[in-house]
């Protein structure tokens, strides 16, 4: 059985939060206390050691992303839970960092609940994760700058501008970066959905294209990309003039 603590700042959300899992997931999840600000949450964390923290976002004072900074190391996963801010949604995906819409339903809850209960102790790279997450979030820009990327080792954080292109090799990924492959334990689309469409462009079904390592765009021998690293890519048929016009 998990343990977890609920941290926001509207009453209706906290009790209707806790009125499911107590209703649905009672055997796999112990409510060990509930917050209604990051000041009341990190006594309670700090009190209470939980395995788990469902955390809102938007909260007036001090938002959930404060929270992180009353700990020199987070030994607790988070599960963030909002109501709107596409931004903050992608920030924490770029992350690899779990959260649920609001209003929250049984479905995505236990999902939710099964990712954390598929870990086997407390993902020590929590830590990482939260700095992925704070570092884009801070930016002005919302185009952010580095992506946590699920290995067979645990992750990797990579800045997304040092991506050359990314291949698709069955159920996982290699992405090609300016200086080495790392193997993604997720099939190309996982990748696809991670990273900005301005920025890169899907030129074949197993290939997925920084537009700004493109040196060359040839339809001798078959339509095809030559990169800034020499390495020529095949370009699937109708997305050639597709390129072309989103390049110019």
């Amino acid at each position: 059985m998990k343990t977890c603590i609920i941290i926001d700042d509207e009453k209706n959300a906290r009790e209707t939060l806790q009125k499911m899992l107590l209703r649905y997931f009672p055997i796999r999840v112990n409510i060990l206390g509930m917050a209604d600000s990051v000041k009341e949450g990190v006594k309670l964390i700090k009190e209470n050691t939980p395995d788990v923290v469902f955390l809102d976002i938007e909260m007036p004072g001090e938002n959930g992303l404060e929270l992180f900074s009353y700990f020199k190391e987070i030994d607790f996963s988070v599960i963030f839970t909002t109501a709107y801010q596409q931004y903050a949604i992608n920030a924490i995906k770029y992350a690899a960092l779990d959260y649920i819409l609001k209003p929250i339903n049984q479905i995505e809850l236990g999902e939710a609940i099964t990712k954390l209960e598929k870990k086997d102790k407390i993902n020590k790279n929590t830590t990482m994760h939260i700095e992925a997450l704070l570092h884009n979030i801070n930016l002005e820009s919302e185009n952010f700058n580095k992506i946590m990327l699920p290995t067979r080792e645990g992750y990797e954080l990579v800045k997304i501008r040092n991506i050359i292109y990314c291949k698709a090799d069955k159920n996982y990924c290699e992405i090609h970066t300016v200086s080495n492959v790392i193997v993604v334990s997720k099939p190309l689309k996982y990748v696809v959905e991670m990273l900005p469409d301005e920025l890169f462009f899907r030129i074949h079904k197993s290939y997925y294209v920084n537009q700004n390592y493109i040196k060359a765009l040839s339809r001798s021998n078959g339509d095809h990309v030559t990169l800034q690293n020499d390495i020529n890519l095949p370009i699937s048929s109708g997305h050639y003039r597709e390129l072309v016009e989103k390049m110019s």
